[in-house]
């Protein structure tokens, strides 16, 4: 069951492409009394709300090329297959939503990053990778800032432009269809599904086009290096989901982020390929325990923000926190570092599900269960086959 009318779920995705050390992350116990790991001990006073999973993955290999799929369980390239493409958890969530905020999701980046060390979080049922914001002063002013009422002008008269033009297509497409045969006709509904896509987000933005965005008491954030960026993000993203501005969100540590600022010496990638070398691994553990510390930190938000029942939003969100990459050492994708926070679920384990192949359930039964617990009547999600065993609502 979802929460309430009037106290809406939230949905928040964490991850970085080139994962957490297994061995400083994962306990070696399950249950309760699990003994906290260094990267769990930034979040030690959260322990009883969080849950972190072990030996829950995709099943898919490829390394840095398969890391893109941690939200869909599906690569890109196998879109195709599936009924509803690679789209993400938190897309799928966010087509749920619909116009009920100003943005249905929010896709975001503490960094542009490169190739395979950028953040491919989210994706559209149409393949489509969703491009984050990448600067924190263009994430406070979409959020926060009345745009110039000529820039309103000319949006207004851009989403008339292309709704005339998706009209015309619409109608050439009617009978064009009515001329081929089963596999040209299957292609133009690919096609003219991309269209409705279109259509249904030129619907949303216009509906918000000339309502008022929030008045926050936060200054427009400047430019800064990684330890002031990262801060900045999730200072944003708490109030984006304080003000109801968006319910769905992600949040990507690009891989080449300057680790300058945390006092090292050589590049995020560099540290990832340790080949278990100690000043590779004591430098890596650095960079992912200060992730971890600002992760810490945004739950702490959360906690003090409070909804009109009385209850603290971090109840009403759930936060999750993970990577498409299991070890970035050896690249690979198998037991993929997870952990899950708030949302109302009960929560203070490290749950250990089966390693045997045969046995192996996998990751997209929890975001089954996350999409459950956010309102979707659904009985799985991708690669999934059904809701994770184990997970229960408080």
């Amino acid at each position: 069951k979802s929460s309430d009318v009037g106290s809406p779920m939230r949905l928040v995705g964490i991850s970085n492409p080139l994962g957490l050390m297994p061995d400083s992350f994962f306990p070696s116990e399950g249950g309760s009394d699990y003994e906290l790991t260094p990267l769990l001990r930034p979040l030690a006073r959260h322990r009883k709300d969080f849950t972190v999973f072990s030996n829950l993955d995709h099943d898919v290999s490829g390394g840095h090329s398969a890391v893109h799929a941690f939200l869909s369980g599906i690569k890109d390239q196998d879109a195709s297959d599936w009924p509803e493409g690679n789209i993400s958890v938190d897309q799928r969530a966010a087509e749920f939503v619909g116009a009920r905020t100003r943005y249905s999701s929010l896709v975001l980046s503490t960094g542009e990053g490169d190739g395979d060390l950028k953040c491919k979080l989210s994706w559209t049922r149409n393949g489509v990778n969703v491009p984050p914001v990448t600067k924190a002063r263009d994430l406070f002013r979409a959020l926060f800032v009345q745009d110039d009422p000529k820039l309103l002008a000319k949006r207004q008269s851009a989403y008339d432009v292309n709704e005339s033009i998706l009209d015309a297509v619409n109608g050439q497409a009617k009978i064009l269809s009515r001329q081929l045969g089963k596999a040209d006709q299957e292609k133009l509904d690919e096609y003219l599904n991309s269209v409705r896509e279109v259509e249904r987000k030129l619907g949303m933005s216009r509906e918000w086009l000339h309502k008022p965005k929030p008045k926050v008491d936060i200054q427009e954030p400047g430019e800064g290096d990684l330890t002031y960026t990262v801060p900045a993000f999730y200072d944003l993203l708490a109030l984006a989901l304080e003000t109801d501005s968006t319910r769905v969100a992600t949040l990507g540590i690009p891989g080449n982020i300057n680790t300058a600022d945390l006092g090292l010496v050589g590049s995020y990638h560099g540290f990832s390929h340790h080949g278990k070398a100690e000043k590779l691994r004591q430098g890596l553990f650095v960079i992912e325990e200060f992730q971890m510390k600002q992760m810490s930190r945004f739950l702490d938000r959360l906690k003090t923000i409070k909804e009109p029942d009385g209850a603290s939003l971090f109840d009403r969100t759930m936060v999750l926190m993970g990577s498409g990459m299991g070890n970035g050492s050896s690249h690979s994708n198998k037991n993929l570092p997870v952990l899950l926070a708030g949302g109302g679920f009960k929560h203070g384990e490290h749950k250990i599900y089966p390693k045997d192949s045969q046995k192996r359930l996998p990751l997209c039964n929890l975001y089954g269960s996350m999409l459950q617990r956010f309102g979707l009547e659904i009985h799985a999600f991708n690669r999934g086959s059904g809701t994770l065993t184990g997970l229960e609502i408080a």
